[in-house]
């Protein structure tokens, strides 16, 4: 048994691997700053210890396992150092540790995590798989066969990895403070193709993912009748959707989500597609499908009296006109209310107009403070530059989320990559004060 430290255990990547280890029989700990994440959570479940980050949790016989956003200078990585401990960064261990099982990476500019949730979800119904989602999300199975993993593009982070599987959601332009544009990104993408040991599960409706190019077979679906997969005979309630899957344009089997809009069908599909190419059985499949429960803050549901209020990671005016498409399938009577909340300054000046455009899908908007990060926690900008452009929108804080008040019967959309659920907290506590 090994004795691991996680530096920066709260990570979105980090905590999925930490529960992971400790769930096949590892001694685990970690370290990070107070402040509490969702992703610790599991965590405490499994009574993992959480500690601060102090140089005198690094103790003499542990590997250490660094998050990305540490610098060798960070103390507990010095001290490790000086004791001649093995540091290791998350993407390198990862990527070491998956080639003992059969490997799914699933990446793309967006729903990578939605597709890891249902991918693991189905999979395991069928043979024992471990698996690591971005929302902090892990659990490791010690007779596991297959390992299904959320790799990022950012930073090429990666390119660490040379999975037996990929599915490749999308290619789009975000994180504009690491990407120069978007044949930048399609680089990317495209180097992490070669890498590849089997298959790639490709989005043959993307533009980009049709130019990719691999020492492996590249398998698309789609809606488009020239997808290997393709998804049909559309039918959306308010209670899911329905789609029939023709494969090279042979009728396979007649699929019910309860999912809603367009991205959770292609998502469905993509999982679809790798099942099919992996022998699992249509009805384990569908049984699957049927079953999932969602990723953490992706269209997460709190239903108070008559109001609605949607969490989500929405953070780039794709994902954004995708969570208000959902909303409108599942709630088509309703008003919709968007309260959003601006993850970075590059992100938010790169596509301040196609922001206005998304949002303005909404019957109302507000506008929530640009939440920074740790690489950058300014900028040219505010929140009231996105405002200006939006008609009728408004801008919203703790203090002032009475606002929301004024809307009955509605849906409310918190959506951001930051800490917007603190508004959420403050709505709800303001309706339960009624």
């Amino acid at each position: 048994m090994t004795k691991y430290h996680f530096t920066g255990i709260k990570g979105s990547g980090m905590s999925p691997l930490a529960q992971i280890l400790h769930d096949v029989g590892n001694e685990v700990q970690g370290s990070d700053i107070e402040k509490y994440f969702f992703t610790e959570k599991p965590l405490h479940e499994r009574e993992i210890n959480v500690l601060l980050f102090d140089e005198d949790n690094i103790e003499e016989g542990m590997t250490v396992i660094a998050g990305n956003a540490f610098p060798d200078t960070h103390p507990e990585l010095v001290k490790a150092k000086e004791l001649g401990l093995e540091v290791i960064r998350y993407h390198d261990f990862l990527g070491d540790y998956m080639s003992q099982f059969t490997s799914v990476a699933v990446t793309g500019a967006h729903g990578k995590t939605s597709t890891t949730g249902l991918l693991s979800h189905v999979l395991s119904g069928y043979t024992p798989t471990s698996y690591l989602i971005g929302d902090g999300t892990g659990k490791g199975m010690k007779d596991a066969s297959n390992f299904v993993f959320e790799a990022c593009e950012y930073r090429r982070h990666f390119l660490a990895y040379n999975p037996d599987y990929a599915i490749m959601t999308n290619i789009d332009f975000d994180h504009p403070d690491y990407f120069q544009d978007i044949d930048d990104v399609f680089q990317a993408f495209q180097s992490m193709a070669m890498q590849v040991k089997k298959g790639i599960i490709a989005c043959g409706d993307d533009k980009y993912l049709q130019k990719i190019k691999a020492p492996v077979p590249v398998v698309y679906y789609g809606f488009g009748e020239h997808n290997d997969f393709a998804a049909r005979n559309l039918e959306k309630t308010t209670e899911g959707t329905s789609f029939d899957v023709f494969v090279r344009n042979e009728f396979y089997h007649r699929f019910s989500i309860p999912l809603f809009g367009d991205h959770a069908v292609l998502n469905s599909l993509s999982v679809i597609s790798l099942c099919h190419y992996e022998d699992v059985p249509a009805d384990t499949i569908q049984k699957g499908l049927e079953t999932f429960e969602g990723v953490k803050r992706r269209f997460t549901e709190t239903v108070i009296a008559n109001r609605i209020l949607i969490d989500d990671y929405a953070h780039h005016p794709t994902e954004i006109t995708a969570t208000i498409q959902s909303a409108r399938q599942k709630y088509p009577s309703r008003k919709i209310v968007a309260i959003f909340q601006p993850h970075t300054f590059t992100r938010t000046q790169k596509f301040l107009n196609e922001f206005a455009d998304s949002l303005s899908l909404a019957d109302q908007v507000y506008l929530c403070e640009i939440f920074g990060s740790a690489r950058e926690n300014a900028g040219d900008l505010t929140i009231q530059t996105l405002v200006d452009i939006i008609d009728g929108s408004h801008i919203l804080n703790e203090e002032t989320v009475d606002q929301l008040l004024t809307h009955e019967n509605a849906i409310f959309l918190f959506m951001g990559a930051g800490d917007v659920q603190k508004y959420q907290q403050a709505f709800e506590q303001k309706l339960t004060d009624c």
